[in-house]
């Protein structure tokens, strides 16, 4: 892939999310399907029937309780008739959704594909639960049925990083603050709180060293953007491209892993997107970022990865701001999963949201950097960091 010339790369479209929050108002996930697919293809502007393939990602069936919701979404949707695929890879799944988009653009094999991603995670099951099945999600055999969380294993990978590069929890701490801080001007934000590193290390403890504050948001949620080939989109004074993609895993079981501390996949999967974009120097080339934070100290590791700075110094220039709003290179403007939250089969697909709105202007004004934007990142992975799953956009006047 990595072969593909810029006019075979897919542009958006349109994109639209509905607010990530445990939603109490009776609504489900086939009114946040219908409302996010609705206005994403009003905000394309090109005619609904032009749609010739629909993706649709969400993380378990057992979140939805609907099998095949593919199906269910075209029907919804009133687009009958259009090849569909669905797509389950975890936290990844929306993501991996976006990536089967963009290969059905660059293969021809599609001139526009809506691409929706959704699951009803906080309000369909009980917390207990949701992480029974996030549990699942690694070696069911081995670790999920043993009692192992998701919040232990993430534990233990971060503990091996502070150990080998004398990171520490506050560190990750400023990962919360900032997070959280930055959802207070996010309307879609399930999370919005403006927090000290103390109120971060004081909170109710998880797993050694994570505190509930470290921890990412349980959300429902639904986003959809629409990807079509360069010769088949209408005319725009700006266009944003999805320039590079990637994807890569590791081993399944964390303690089969020579370098538990780092996620190998990310680093992978970033360099592969980055060779499809033409980067060299991800951390002089790209502005902007949208990482998976499913803890505080996976954002420091995932910074890391994808290579915005060396090993060992996510931590320091945490503190420092570097990834602030106002710093060099902003990190999860919306808030991420920490602050806006994580309804998974939604997560890749609504960072597409974000970043597709940061680098055409038209994001949160009080969130909107003041440095112009001409790439940015979006980041997704499964598991602890099991398969990544990595893209590049630009902006393209």
């Amino acid at each position: 892939m990595n072969r593909i010339s810029d006019s075979q790369k897919p542009l958006i479209l349109g994109a639209a999310m509905v607010p990530f929050r445990r939603y109490t108002d009776g609504s489900n996930f086939r009114d946040w399907i219908r409302q996010v697919c609705t206005e994403a293809l009003a905000s394309a502007e090109i005619d609904r029937d032009d749609i010739d393939s629909v993706v649709v990602a969400s993380e378990s069936d057992m979140f939805s309780l609907q099998v095949s919701p593919a199906a269910l979404v075209f029907d919804e949707v009133g687009l009958h008739g259009a090849a569909t695929v669905h797509v389950e890879m975890g936290g990844a799944s929306g993501a991996a959704g976006i990536r089967e988009g963009f290969v059905q653009i660059c293969s021809g094999a599609a001139k526009h594909v809506l691409v929706c991603g959704f699951d009803q995670t906080a309000s369909r099951l009980s917390r207990a639960g949701v992480q029974q099945v996030y549990s699942l999600s690694f070696d069911a055999d081995i670790e999920g049925w043993t009692g192992v969380s998701t919040a232990n294993l993430y534990a233990l990978s971060f503990r091996a990083y502070c150990k080998k590069f004398n990171s520490t929890p506050e560190q990750a701490a400023h990962v919360s603050v900032k997070n959280h801080g930055n959802a207070i001007h996010n309307p879609f934000a399930h999370k919005p709180m403006q927090l000290t590193v103390e109120e971060v290390r004081q909170s109710a403890l998880i797993s050694d060293p994570y505190r509930l504050l470290d921890c990412s948001m349980v959300s429902d949620g639904a986003a959809a953007v629409v990807l079509s080939a360069p010769e088949h989109s209408p005319h725009r004074d700006v266009k944003i491209r999805v320039a590079g993609s990637g994807c890569s895993t590791d081993y399944a079981r964390l303690g089969d892993r020579p370098k538990i501390e780092r996620f190998t996949a990310k680093v992978r999967s970033a360099q592969q997107a980055y060779e499809m974009a033409g980067i060299s120097n991800p951390e002089k080339e790209i502005q902007i970022a949208e990482a998976y934070d499913a803890f505080s100290g996976a954002e420091l590791q995932g910074i890391e990865a994808l290579q915005f700075c060396s090993e060992g110094q996510a931590g320091p220039r945490m503190v420092d701001g570097a990834f602030d709003i106002d710093g060099r290179l902003p990190v999860n403007v919306s808030g991420g999963l920490i602050g806006q939250g994580g309804a998974p089969g939604a997560t890749g697909v609504a960072q597409t949201v974000s970043m597709y709105r940061l680098l055409n202007g038209t994001y949160e004004p009080m969130l909107q950097p003041k440095t112009e934007l001409l790439r940015g990142v979006i980041d997704s992975h499964s598991g602890i960091c099991t398969v990544s799953i990595t893209h590049v956009l630009e902006r393209v006047k």
